[in-house]
């Protein structure tokens, strides 16, 4: 469990970016949205130690972060980056995704082990030993989230991690995200794309202007007047509400819902 009590976070030029927030999360997908310089960043980079509360206090499965190192922390809690290219320096596919483990420790075999597991879950098999800057978009994305994923964390948080990616490519991670979140892992997707919203998330918070504006479901999420805080709602529910099909969270609830009620 993820714990966020009370946290406030004021910049060294006095900006208040978090103004207490209070936040649990579990083995979930969690969608953190909300408009530019709401707090969204400032949040997550809390959530492995990257920020320390200037107020308040964040609890990592039992571990207070202003305790424990940003290293420590990434061992619970991976950061996917929202580009993926600042993340890579090494020569080729393996040696990035190995970088993480031989930095725990590890012995050459375990490092190889988690590597081939992680290529694996991310459906890179075969690309060991490519360049990661011969990638495609949705391939980078998906290496960026090996080698965090490689360290073995329990969370995950992916910031914008379809941003900038075709429509293909964007499938192929959410693919990724889905499998993960079956194999029990928690999951904070920051994103400002509301159709990822409406097809992954169990849960939605909004952030206004540092404060937590909303933490719900999705569908009460997608009541919520969005253009408040600039934020639109997806194409499939403007649809779906014109003609009165109701709350639906794909095409294939969308067809089953007009289908019914044609009954």
């Amino acid at each position: 469990m993820i714990e966020v009590k009370n946290l406030w976070h004021i910049y060294e030029n006095g900006k208040e970016a978090l103004k207490g927030i209070d936040f649990k999360m579990g083995e979930e997908v969690v969608a953190l949205v909300g408009p530019n310089g709401s707090g969204k960043t400032t949040l997550a980079k809390h959530l492995n130690g990257l920020l320390k509360p200037t107020k308040g206090e964040v609890i990592v499965d039992g571990m207070n972060t202003m305790e424990h190192t940003v290293a420590e922390l990434s061992r619970v809690v991976g950061y996917v980056f929202q580009n993926p290219e600042h993340m890579f320096f090494e020569e080729s596919v393996f040696k990035e995704v190995a970088f993480g483990p031989k930095n725990l420790g590890l012995s050459e075999e375990e490092v190889e082990e988690r590597v081939r597991w992680a290529l694996r879950a991310v459906n890179l098999e075969g690309y060991e030993e490519r360049t990661p800057y011969s990638l495609s978009g949705g391939e980078k994305q998906r290496l960026a989230i090996a080698c965090v994923l490689a360290m073995k964390p329990k969370y995950l948080i992916l910031d914008e991690p379809t941003t900038g990616l075709d429509a293909r490519s964007s499938e192929s991670v959410v693919n990724v995200i889905r499998k993960l979140r079956g194999e029990g892992h928690g999951i904070l997707l920051i994103t400002h794309d509301m159709e990822l919203v409406l097809e992954l998330a169990e849960r939605v918070m909004l952030l206004n202007d540092g404060r937590k504006a909303f933490d719900g479901s999705v569908e009460e999420f997608f009541s919520l007047n969005l253009h408040d805080y600039g934020l639109e709602k997806p194409e499939l529910l403007r649809i779906s509400e014109k003609i009165g099909a109701g709350f639906v969270r794909s095409v294939s609830e969308l067809i089953e819902a007009l289908v019914g009620g044609s009954r």
